[in-house]
């Protein structure tokens, strides 16, 4: 599991993509990179789900104390 932030997570994806698209790796080496970037971009996708979540709820606080 992938313990880094949304920054470090994006930015080890973006190296991950550019390994591989190079080219000239091996299978196995390309399947664990492969892995590793899926990884990587799940870690990503829950931080950005965290944040839309905050920002909902923040609106929705705000919604109900404009109400009252």
């Amino acid at each position: 599991m992938v313990n880094f932030g949304y920054e470090r997570a994006r930015d080890e994806l973006v190296n991950v993509v550019k390994i591989l698209e190079q080219g000239g790796l091996d299978l196995d080496e390309s399947l664990a990179l492969w892995e590793r970037g899926e990884a990587l971009a799940n870690r990503c996708e829950e931080h950005l789900a965290g944040a839309r979540k905050r920002v909902e709820d923040a609106l929705h606080r705000s919604d109900l104390e404009q109400q009252q």
